[in-house]
């Protein structure tokens, strides 16, 4: 089964190849995208293959466009436009090529949660790895972090924090216009376009892709076990992502159901006695539940004490080339032996 296709259409030919090659870098954008400098060879391309998202300057907009069969046409805009473009969704186009992508994603996820279409992914099996530890302070988040921009050089990574507490504005140094909070409500809603929506939420750093987590404690205590599940197979089966990180905290009631969905769970421990303990009864409270199989698929693992300098938003780009991202190198070349 063939990829649909965006296609992005700009007079600009600088803008047209250089946002083409951004998004020929995103891994997990689940289209067939084609560049065109001039209505000529769209209209051609287009006689021949149906393109299902179409996003086009102002300038280059006209009427044999508009007659073509088009999925969803979005108007990459630069500020102002004719008034008979006002019947199109926009985007502007002098803004970081990942905000453009989330609007167009929005647009799209919008259009299709009226009418859904099939929408094709072609990928491997996704992954899903845990990061769980019953400790505190044990480099958890981190180690995390580290461990998705590590894979996210070579694969699709989505890592999903499912933290009360993430702290995630003040680390990354900006606010977040939607969050896991949105995502889970549209779950709730049993909305029929849910990648669309969480495609429309992804922010990066370092190629690895992330969903802003929650702000409210609630969000994450509120949510039935059921959308928890649900929310996790939408993007197993219909995102293009080939690794997905949970990054969980103890906020989450069913702990042992969601660890229990990972292909691998990665724990950071301590030495000292109390956190011996500690993960001492988290063991026995799994055998108890009758989830042996969890223990059997656990990786225990030490991170090196890591604390880094500077502006707060630097530290997780910084987590790559540090003795940390070392240290997850090496986790992750002696799992692939």
């Amino acid at each position: 089964m063939k990829k649909n296709i965006f296609a992005v259409c700009d007079l600009e030919v600088d803008y047209a190849l250089n946002f083409m090659d951004y998004l020929n870098q995103k891994k997990n954008i689940p289209f067939e995208i084609q560049a065109f400098t001039s209505v000529e060879s769209l209209i051609a391309y287009g006689k021949k293959t149906h393109i299902e998202l179409l996003l086009i300057s102002g300038k280059a907009m006209c009427r044999q466009v508009r007659e073509m069969d088009i999925g969803k046409i979005v108007i990459l805009s630069e500020g102002v436009h004719p008034p008979e473009l006002d019947q199109y969704p926009s985007v502007y186009k002098y803004q970081s090529s990942s905000e453009v992508i989330r609007e167009v994603m929005a647009c799209y996820g919008a259009e299709k949660a009226v009418a859904p279409v099939v929408f094709p992914v072609l990928k491997k099996t996704t992954e899903i790895y845990g990061v769980y530890s019953p400790l505190g302070r044990c480099l958890k988040t981190s180690f995390a972090l580290a461990m998705g921009q590590v894979l996210a050089r070579e694969r699709a990574v989505l890592y999903l924090n499912l933290e009360e507490y993430s702290g995630f504005e003040e680390l990354m140094g900006k606010a977040f216009s939607h969050n896991l909070s949105d995502l889970l409500y549209y779950v709730r809603q049993d909305n029929q376009n849910l990648i669309h929506r969480m495609n429309s939420m992804i922010q990066t750093v370092n190629n690895l892709d992330y969903i802003p987590p929650v702000q409210t404690p609630g969000d994450i205590r509120g949510t039935a076990w059921q959308d928890w599940e649900r929310l996790i197979q939408e993007i197993v089966m219909h995102s293009s992502y080939e690794i997905l990180i949970l990054d969980m905290g103890s906020g989450i009631d069913e702990t042992f159901q969601m660890l229990d969905m990972c292909a691998r769970i990665y724990m950071p421990v301590l030495t000292d006695v109390v956190s011996v303990s500690k993960v001492a009864q988290f063991e026995n409270l799994v055998r108890i539940w009758d989830f042996p199989q969890i223990l059997s698929k656990t990786v225990k693992v030490r991170p090196p004490f890591h604390m880094g300098s500077g502006p707060a938003e630097a530290y997780v780009e910084g987590l790559l080339w540090s003795e940390l991202g070392d240290y997850v190198r090496e986790v992750l070349r002696k799992e692939s032996v």
